[in-house]
């Protein structure tokens, strides 16, 4: 497979590198979370474990309530993800590898698995955001474009309509069939051995914590609690309905919008061979409503997906003070900074753009 070979230096990245080092080191701060996101494990854990443990030992029997609860939970695990899991497996939770690990593995509490997503989020989607074929995020199921360079369909001209409902599958698809499909495409293209780990030894890992998972979220439920499977799989489909809507509504106005640049591999070496990553990443990425701090907590600063797409390997809780030295760093040099300043602005930008890549 042929990939960009991005510049590895221009003047825009160094200068930049070089401040954001130097309010790093003129404030005394380490680039990794601190108290500022120890605080979110309990409060997240919270949120999703304390609705599922409400219902299991009784203490909660409406079933309404317990719709409620899994509507909650939801809740919880998209915050689990955005705000905990999101840091350490960039390595930027904690300053001590052995605690990024154990939070990594809150991927698996979720149902997912953490090697799958540091392989297409870390590897392919931060190396080649927005580049076709190789950033997987901008890949999705046929029935939708996000990419003017996919092959359209007839059916793409109502995806601005019905892609909101496969958003919320996002991931209830996790738990079932991408994972295990992931990773036989990741053991093809070879991408396994950056990891340090066999295509035997992953999957073994995959089934053990797929059963874990199942064994909770599934078997103890319909043991323990009065209820039958179909009232099960409706709070578990609205656990992860809800958990999937959060994650796509952040993620999507990040990349798939308007203003950012799409691209192929062949026209980017054609027509930027000059381009360094950190102005590529400028191009391909997007902020939205910056001013409010609850959802900059709650999305775990993935508002400032800008800054976090130029440092991953600074946790999130300093985003806010280096977004305004990227800001004019990057207006200094002539570089895109792109900005909505509400996320319902953002999201209607990004449906505009399905519609337009829907009839294009």
């Amino acid at each position: 497979m042929e990939y960009i070979k991005f510049t590895k230096r221009d003047a825009f990245s160094k200068e930049l590198a070089q401040k954001v080092n130097d309010y790093l080191k003129s404030n005394n701060l380490k680039k990794f979370g601190s108290w500022k996101i120890l605080l979110k494990v309990p409060l997240m854990f919270t949120i999703y474990l304390l609705p599922y443990f409400l219902m299991v030992f009784g203490v909660i029997e409406s079933k309404w309530i317990m719709l409620l609860m899994s509507l909650t939970m939801g809740v919880g695990m998209a915050g689990i993800g955005l705000s905990i899991m999101h840091d350490a497996n960039h390595g930027s939770f904690s300053k001590r590898p052995w605690i990024n690990k154990m939070m990594s593995y809150s991927m698996e509490v979720l149902g997912g698995n953490g090697l799958n997503w540091r392989i297409q989020h870390n590897v392919l989607h931060h190396s080649f955001t927005n580049v076709h074929d190789l950033d997987e995020d901008i890949k999705p199921v046929g029935l939708l474009r996000f990419s003017p360079n996919e092959p359209k369909k007839k059916i793409h001209k109502f995806q601005v309509y019905y892609a909101w409902f496969f958003y919320g599958l996002m991931t209830l698809s996790w738990m079932t069939n991408k994972d295990f499909a992931q990773l036989i495409r990741y053991k093809k293209k070879d991408l396994l051995a950056a990891q340090n780990i066999t295509y035997g030894k992953a999957m073994f890992f995959l089934i053990f914590s797929k059963v874990l998972y199942y064994v909770a979220i599934a078997v103890v439920p319909l043991v323990v609690m009065d209820i039958s499977w179909w009232q099960w799989l409706i709070g578990f489909f609205s656990m992860h309905f809800i958990s999937g809507s959060i994650l796509a509504f952040v993620f999507q106005p990040a990349h798939v919008m308007p203003e950012t640049s799409f691209m192929t591999v062949e026209n980017h070496q054609e027509e930027n061979p000059d381009e360094s990553w950190a102005v590529h990443q400028m191009k391909t990425t997007a902020n939205f409503e910056n001013w409010n701090p609850i959802l900059t907590w709650y999305v775990g600063g993935l508002n400032y997906q800008i800054e976090h797409h130029l440092f991953p390997d600074i946790s999130h809780v300093h985003y806010p003070k280096i977004s305004k030295i990227v800001k004019t760093i990057a207006e200094k040099h002539g570089v895109p900074y792109n900005y909505h300043k509400t996320w319902g602005g953002a999201i209607f930008s990004h449906l505009r753009l399905l519609n337009r890549l829907g009839r294009a």
